[in-house]
């Protein structure tokens, strides 16, 4: 036990808690002295309490043994997602939260860390050989494409999103064919264009069509950031003011509790989705670029440690998660400079809130499994095939 103690990532245990610093310092900052948010960063005291006791469990747990049960933890997965569609608790217009006691659980999110042991899983059985399109692609593409199509049913677009970003960074280490990679990339390039294109120059049908089918607060999403001329109040409300505050940080900020716009709610859930809002207008560029800095070495650390890993499920687990913990990067920051729509995505170990906290920790966990136990010869360890036909054809 002391010899793996001593493996653990030192660099990425410091990250770790100067995240937790900034996250507990920012959620005060904003939450303090109101009456239903006052206490909040106590709250995600426990949490990261609670994310650290998972992240340390994970950490000694050999990651070979889940990516050998990958496929019941995936069906698992699928069930609670399929259950949350019927008894799941509505918030901030996602019916995506089991509530119980006095805590509430988001699947939706748990699902993400399903997905890439089960993607990682079936990856690890095709050993060297090339991805085939019809036995793997597009297969390992259905199966992702179920638990998305459950989650956006659940108004949850931000952490359906991910699923798809998840799948193709697995895709692209899973040795796909470079012909294949060459035209997925040139499918969604050309899909991603002619859907902006069309909202843009059809939106009064396409908001029509939307507001049919009960997805209204769809285009309240991507007015602002398509066509934010055409933007409600209402809809450009909070991307508006989030630019302000920003912009109003400048080079080194307005000081710490000093940001006017946060301190005065004119921009909404600073405590949550819009924490880096805070951070920007209270630290300026300074503090931003710095935040920006921890997620670099964080994923750098991660991406040396699957270099150095001599199983092969190992970076695939990582490059999984990389690829999640980017999307949640780009996607919350970008939502609120006007690079990307507002999904409500949270800031990966910053912003408020348990079930994103507490799966971001237990995938540091895995990371750091790997790193503990990759460097092993690789065993045969007890357990179901993920994926027959592609054991047999490896």
């Amino acid at each position: 036990m002391l010899q793996k103690i001593k493996k653990i990532d030192g660099v990425i245990v410091v990250i770790l808690v100067l995240l937790m610093v900034v996250s507990i310092f920012s959620i005060y900052s904003v939450t303090h002295g109101r009456d239903k948010l006052d206490g909040s960063h106590l709250k995600m005291v426990k949490f990261y309490i609670m994310g650290i006791i998972a992240f340390a469990g994970l950490t000694f747990v050999d990651y070979r043994i889940l990516v050998k049960y990958a496929l019941y933890i995936y069906i698992a997965g699928i069930g609670i997602l399929v259950l949350v569609s019927f008894i799941g608790a509505e918030q901030n217009g996602a019916q995506g939260w089991i509530k119980f006691g006095g805590f509430s659980l988001q699947p939706a999110e748990l699902f993400k860390l399903i997905l890439i042991l089960f993607l990682a899983a079936v990856l690890v059985r095709k050993k060297k050989n090339k991805l085939l399109f019809w036995r793997d692609v597009v297969p390992l593409t259905l199966l992702t494409l179920l638990p998305f199509l459950i989650v956006i049913s659940q108004n949850d677009l931000g952490n359906a999103l991910s699923y798809l970003v998840i799948l193709v960074g697995l895709l692209w280490i899973g040795n796909i064919k470079f012909s294949h990679a060459l035209i997925g990339l040139l499918v969604i390039a050309s899909t991603a264009t002619a859907g902006i294109m069309s909202y843009i120059h059809y939106h009064d049908n396409i908001k029509e069509f939307f507001t049919d089918i009960g997805r209204s607060h769809w285009v309240e999403r991507f007015d602002p950031w398509l066509v934010p001329d055409k933007a409600t109040a209402k809809a450009s409300y909070h991307t508006k003011n989030a630019k302000l505050a920003i912009a109003s940080g400048g080079m080194s900020g307005e000081g710490y509790m000093q940001g006017t716009s946060v301190q005065t709610d004119r921009v909404p859930y600073t405590y949550s989705d819009s924490i880096f809002v805070a951070i920007a207008e209270e630290f300026g560029f300074v503090g931003s670029a710095l935040l920006l800095l921890l997620y670099f070495i964080l994923i750098h650390r991660m991406i040396l440690i699957a270099l150095e890993c001599r199983d092969r499920g190992g970076p695939f687990l990582i490059v999984g998660i990389v690829a999640m913990m980017l999307y949640q990067i780009f996607e919350n920051i970008g939502a609120f400079i006007g690079l990307m729509p507002l999904t409500g995505i949270t800031l990966p170990f910053i912003s408020y809130g348990g079930t994103s906290l507490l799966i971001n920790m237990a995938s540091i966990g895995l990371v750091m499994s790997v790193r503990l136990h990759g460097c092993e010869v690789e065993e045969d360890l007890p357990g179901p095939a993920v994926y027959p036909a592609a054991a047999k054809q490896g």
